[in-house]
């Protein structure tokens, strides 16, 4: 397996630069609008919000994808250009004829997202001023700037880059993501941009990442609400010289998971108002599907993440959890792993020492393991505790 490096990120491959600046959709001195560009066409994948009241540069970015290539991702933060009329449209495209003009491409091949406040429509002027400087500061050097143009309520950037090789050669991946709050399959309000300087197809690159992302993004949960504005960008721009046979994708899916799993793992770990990170692992179904519905409400659960907050050893609240999730169990089979501890076997408790199961819940990760004992699947999903700051956060979200 190969090494992750968390402090560069989409310019770690060949042939990318970024940048991020202040445009003014911010509060003065946060970073607000970011760019990253290839310096050849590239192909692009993406994978998008389920929610139906998804917001303008979902849509516009959705057409990208389809074309299959891209020269380009603008972004901002702190206005999510979402339910903002025929106008919040005109923006999207906007932005991604601004990019183009310089750029000498079509808008067509230049991806646009946008996270923060919804119903409000964008500052054009101020971004139109922001996008040029945008290209005085492009960079193929640190990418800090970039990482933390695209943040909302999220304390810290997010970045990691990996060097693989492959069968075909070394490559390498990089990418940058937000996400604090609104974190829920499928996919979170979060944002995810990733480069390669690997040469893969549209048609290979798009199920890659629809599978790494089921299996990351798509399994972390903070509060249960589906954002918007979901987007993961990826860019593939083939200025390392290693085409990727269709052949052997392996090492390169397994180094992209290990990119994606790291950033979801770091978007839970920033949950709004988190002190714990927790990891619910189902394993034993009857099928994934099943594994997962159960992970997922047992994620979810108000009740189970509290209990995580506070260092209490109720496994009674994981088990009612995964009772409820409409996916046939059988208690008598089951068992219940908290922390290492064995606390739940045979459809009753066992004999465990408390004090020292306390003990281990305070640390800032908790782990659950349930066995089901109905088959061979399994799913992992991460989650966040939920504390009085949570609330906090959100019921002052606008002012």
């Amino acid at each position: 397996m190969s090494t992750l490096n968390t402090q560069l990120g989409v310019n770690f491959p060949k042939g990318f630069k970024s940048a991020g600046v202040y445009c003014g959709i911010k509060k003065p001195g946060l970073l607000d609008l970011a760019l990253i560009v290839s310096d050849r066409l590239a192909t692009v994948a993406g994978v998008f919000t389920t929610n139906q009241a998804c917001a303008a540069p979902v849509r516009w970015s959705r057409k990208v994808v389809q074309g299959g290539q891209a020269w380009a991702i603008v972004a901002n933060s702190g206005n999510a250009n979402c339910l903002t009329g025929a106008q919040g449209e005109r923006d999207a495209e906007r932005m991604a004829q601004l990019v183009a003009q310089r750029l000498g491409c079509e808008p067509t091949q230049v991806a646009v997202a946008s996270t923060g406040v919804i119903g409000v429509p964008l500052p054009m002027n101020a971004i139109e001023a922001g996008i040029a400087q945008l290209f005085e500061r492009l960079s193929d050097g640190d990418d800090r700037a970039t990482a933390d143009a695209i943040l909302t309520t999220d304390t810290f950037p997010k970045r990691a880059s990996i060097e693989v090789s492959t069968p075909d050669g070394t490559v390498r991946i990089g990418a940058i993501a937000k996400g604090a709050g609104m974190i829920a399959p499928n996919m979170a309000t979060m944002l995810a941009f990733i480069t390669t300087d690997a040469e893969i197809p549209h048609a290979q690159l798009q199920p890659i990442l629809a599978r790494v992302v089921d299996a990351t993004f798509n399994s972390i949960t903070v509060d249960g609400d589906t954002s918007t504005n979901d987007s993961v960008i990826m860019l593939a721009n083939g200025a390392s010289g290693v085409r990727l046979s269709e052949a052997s994708p392996g090492a390169f899916e397994e180094a992209l998971y290990q990119v994606c799993e790291y950033l979801a793992k770091r978007i839970v770990r920033d949950g709004e108002g988190a002190t714990k990170l927790f990891e619910v692992k189902v394993v034993g179904a009857d099928s994934r599907e099943s594994a997962r519905k159960i992970a997922r409400t047992i994620a979810e659960s108000l009740l189970v993440k509290t209990a995580i907050h506070g260092g209490d050893p109720n496994w009674g609240r994981v088990i009612a959890a995964a009772g409820r999730a409409g996916v046939p169990i059988d208690v008598n089979q089951m068992a219940l792993t908290m922390q290492g501890v064995r606390v739940f076997e045979n459809g009753q408790p066992t004999q465990y020492d408390e004090r020292d199961l306390i003990q281990r819940l305070q640390s800032d990760t908790v782990e659950l393991l349930l066995e089901l004992n109905q088959g061979d699947a399994s799913a992992t999903f991460w989650s966040s505790d939920l504390t009085a700051e949570y609330v906090k956060i959100n019921a002052h979200y606008r002012t």
